[in-house]
């Protein structure tokens, strides 16, 4: 970015802001520092970042960056073998055969690589185009030209339950499709149509996603009311393809928006007559499943999960009489988190199902009786929570899964792979090291390769056994020798209590590369509080592309994870229940205040925040509801008012219906309240969270008469702010917490 600064400017930095020390002037060479901090990734050697398993065998590679180049392993997990998956420099010297290339095995980029172990090629893109190398000659052969990437998909296009293809029964004599939105089948034999629905309509129809038993003589499908579609709009002002503006236009229900409604249907392929089912019970649905066979026929089942997220419940349909039974009632007086612990595993064989709950304070597994609807065991329990099911293995009766928070001398964010049986014996943690784990697994499960690291150590990557977690054969050990010859700091793990006195908060804090402990830095806190998760890293990353350029100016910058976050307690968790103002502050502020009495050169007095989307919200909440510890914000593409954002993530935490809570949580009915500096950036095409939010905010600033910045970017999605917004948001800060002129960008030769 920054090439050259005028002598004048450098006068500037020099004599601004003398009310601080001369350790706090931000330099022109800050301001170098900051736009060259990411290169220090490329100093980074012998990391594994992706492993590949090839098909169904044992054998996986991977891809490091060597101080020679790149280099491709293949392992032979089985054979314990390793050997270089082809010669790099022998492929660079035929594709540098063809017309127009020039490459090195330094420089060379393979992406797409795909093996044929037995035929003893593989293909991968290069340079837009597919090729196969033949590894007995290194002959290549040019496959085709890659197309071009089409538009982004937009995340919510919609689910078309009239627009699956005609699905076939298991015996293949019967096609079940939709006609004139009624259900009708057709006889493979003879082709014969026979109507078996004749209720349907555009508004009220029969889905097309149907559900076959398995013995071929039923079929089942849900019946949709269709509801009332809401659209987002905005402007496109800067169009590549035309002069004009163009108005976009989105599918985007929002909190309180009336939703489809789903009854389960069922029809008797021998009689063929629809088997009435009694769904009353389930009609005020967030949503409801596509019903789903067991292995017998007799019944089938789906999930409904009740609006307001406080009822998820799995319910059997009776495949003869349509007789209703609940057989799991998950209930709770704040949230249920379908979206994020839901987990459901059916042995129809045995007649029982695994099934994942917070019911006890902890998300755990439970084995339950699917007949008698009652749980037969709780497989894992305990103040720590599983994280993911991985595998559930009926053969051996046990259960892989991630979990975090079982060892109390370390961080309870970090990930472990386990290993427990179905009565809730023989847990095995499978990845002991006191790290965050990262695992893949072989397609039979008796192998899995392991990457392990912190913020401070770097990745070591082994092969282990899944049979006991033992290490087999190490794969690589990464290596930053020249990273911390650069002066790299790695980020510090810091611990401090909670609002309640007891409960540690965990974070880190970031600092410059040309850290002083004698100068007085003010704190940054990179803010993203989205219940949906967690977030401060726990993992090796050199840099990190949000904070460690605005560190380089003179700043310290802090990442904590919050009461409301997730991959806690329930408790913990629960503090976001119609209540997302809170963003977990309370804790924030008592964290940084701990971390500034142990050292010093942090100034509580000049706090400011920075985050986008929900990290948005929380960085303007922190302004308006914090002005006494925050004294300035940048706020990126933020849902300011919940009301305003979408249906699925908001009503998880706010809940249904909507009561005052929004109100009481919104950035816009509480703007009058700002008292801090204020940067707001937002995407002109955000069609993640409504642009219009943040421009709600700025109305209600300027009806309040309040000073602020705004950052409009046009043809920009959901953002943080990309280049332009990262120049503005350091200057925003520089200027805020230093009280010097930054950089005159207009004169400044980039």
């Amino acid at each position: 970015m920054l090439k050259q600064i005028s002598l004048s400017l450098i006068v500037i930095f020099i004599l601004s802001g003398a009310s601080f020390s001369v350790f706090s002037q931000v330099t022109p060479a800050d301001y170098q520092r900051a736009d060259s901090i990411m290169k220090l990734n490329d100093l980074v050697y012998n990391q594994i970042n992706t492993v590949n398993w090839i098909d169904s065998t044992s054998t996986f590679w991977y891809q490091v960056k060597t101080r020679e180049g790149a280099a491709f392993i293949l392992i032979d997990a089985a054979k314990l073998t390793r050997k270089p998956a082809f010669d790099v420099a022998k492929l660079v010297e035929q594709l540098n055969k063809q017309p127009g290339v020039k490459t090195t095995p330094k420089s060379v980029q393979l992406q797409k690589l795909k093996f044929d172990l037995k035929a003893n090629k593989f293909q991968f893109l290069f340079e837009n185009a597919y090729w196969t190398c033949h590894l007995k000659n290194y002959t290549l052969t040019k496959d085709s030209v890659a197309k071009p990437e089409g538009p982004r998909p937009y995340w919510n296009d919609g689910f078309d339950e009239l627009g699956n293809k005609p699905v076939t029964s298991p015996d293949s004599i019967w096609v079940a499709f939709i006609k004139n939105y009624n259900v009708f089948i057709r006889n493979e034999k003879d082709k014969k149509e026979v109507q078996l629905s004749f209720d349907g309509s555009a508004g009220d129809y029969y889905s097309s996603y149907f559900s076959w038993s398995p013995d071929s003589k039923k079929l089942a499908c849900n019946k949709v009311r269709k509801n009332e579609d809401h659209f987002i709009y905005f402007v496109e002002s800067s169009p590549k393809t035309q002069l004009q503006p163009i108005l976009q236009k989105r599918n985007y229900l929002k909190p309180g928006d009336a939703l489809p409604i789903k009854h389960p249907s069922l029809f008797d392929i021998q009689t063929l007559k629809q088997i009435p089912v009694d769904s009353k019970a389930f009609e005020n649905q967030y949503d409801l499943s596509n019903p789903k066979w067991n292995e017998s026929s007799s019944a089938f089942t789906f999930d409904f999960n009740q609006r307001g997220h406080q009822v998820f419940q799995v319910v059997e349909v009776d495949g003869t009489s349509g007789t209703v039974r609940v057989i799991i009632d998950e209930r709770s007086n704040t949230f249920i988190d379908y979206s994020g612990k839901t987990f459901r595993y059916d042995m129809d064989k045995r007649g029982e199902i695994i099934w994942a709950s917070e019911r006890d304070g902890w998300n755990h597994l439970y084995l339950y009786d699917a007949k008698s609807s009652k749980v037969k065991k709780q497989i894992t329990s305990g103040n720590w929570v599983v994280r993911e099911v991985v595998k559930v293995d009926e053969k051996s009766n046990t259960i892989i899964f991630k979990a975090s928070g079982r060892n109390a001398d370390e961080d309870p964010y970090y990930i472990h792979y386990c290993k427990i049986n179905f009565d809730g014996s023989g847990l095995v943690d499978l990845t002991p090291e006191k790290m965050d784990h990262q695992a893949t697994f072989s397609a039979d499960f008796k192998y899995f390769t392991d990457t392990y690291s912190t913020v401070q150590a770097a990745p070591v990557t082994v092969l282990r056994r899944t049979s006991d977690g033992s290490v087999v054969m190490q794969l690589e050990k990464t290596d930053i020798t020249d990273l911390l010859a650069k002066g790299w700091m790695a980020p510090e793990p810091f611990v401090a209590k909670a609002r309640d006195g007891k409960t540690d908060i965990w974070g880190n804090i970031y600092r410059p590369t040309n850290f002083d402990p004698k100068k007085k830095y003010p704190i940054v806190e990179y803010i993203y509080a989205g219940p949906h998760s967690s977030f401060a890293q726990k993992s090796f990353r050199p840099t990190s592309s949000p904070f460690s350029g605005l560190a380089e100016l003179g700043f310290i910058i802090v990442q904590m994870d919050g009461m409301g976050t997730s991959n806690r307690g329930k408790a913990f968790h629960d503090v976001c229940f119609k209540n997302l103002k809170d963003a977990g502050f309370p804790d924030r502020i008592r964290w940084m205040k701990a971390a500034a009495e142990k050292y010093s050169y942090m100034d509580t007095t000049r706090v400011g925040l920075f985050g986008g989307s929900a990290g948005g919200q929380n960085t303007l909440s922190g302004l308006l509801f914090h002005p006494e510890f925050y004294k300035a914000g940048s706020s990126s593409c933020g849902c300011h008012d919940n009301r305003m954002d979408k249906i699925w993530w908001n009503e998880q935490w706010m809940g249904f219906p909507i009561g005052p809570e929004y109100a009481e949580c919104s950035n816009v009915v509480n703007a009058s309240k700002l008292k801090g500096k204020l940067l707001l950036i937002v995407g002109e095409v955000d069609d993640n969270v409504d642009p219009a939010s943040t421009m709600q905010v700025v109305n209600a600033l300027i009806a309040a008469k309040k000073d602020f910045e705004l950052v409009v970017l046009p043809g920009v999605n959901h953002t943080l702010g990309g280049d332009y917004g990262e120049q503005k948001r350091r200057d925003f800060f520089v200027k805020t917490f230093y009280n010097q002129a930054t950089p005159d960008w207009n004169k400044t030769v980039k």
